[in-house]
């Protein structure tokens, strides 16, 4: 399976931003009140500059306190993205996700981004094929 598969499959497939300057707190609320694990931060909603995660505010709080907070999401995000295609086959990007322990990647098409995609994205999509495999393999042994 694609990305771009996935990423129409989705039922809500938003590219969720914040510009760059935003309070994390404000964007811990955008990810509390989308209940998503990542925000891209962005100009224009196109160029992503960086990706900010759950784990990523979690992490500073335990660190430095709720003080982070008031931050722009500039000190805390991810500036060096890593991203897909949307003819990239999940394996492919599930396989990127484990090696760079993260779990959202952000999907680019002409230098233009036009999606995100999550781990559970992948991994749902791949147990659906494995599913629709096995229905197939069954129904060649029961001689259907």
């Amino acid at each position: 399976m694609q990305v771009h598969q996935i990423i129409r499959s989705r039922p809500n497939a938003d590219i969720v931003t914040v510009v760059p300057g935003t309070k994390v707190g404000d964007a811990a609320r955008v990810l509390a009140e989308r209940r998503i694990g990542a925000v891209i931060v962005s100009k224009d909603g196109k160029k992503p500059l960086g990706i900010l995660s759950e784990r990523d505010i979690v992490r500073d709080l335990g660190r430095r306190g709720p003080a982070c907070l008031d931050e722009p999401v500039d000190t805390l995000m991810t500036r060096n993205l890593v991203s897909c295609a949307p003819d990239d086959l999940a394996d492919t990007v599930l396989e990127r996700m484990t090696a760079g322990r993260f779990r959202h990647m952000p999907v680019m098409e002409g230098g233009k981004m036009i999606g995100i995609i999550s781990i559970g994205d992948v991994v749902a999509a791949r147990l659906s094929e494995l599913a629709m495999e096995k229905d197939a393999l069954t129904g060649m042994i029961m001689g259907n």
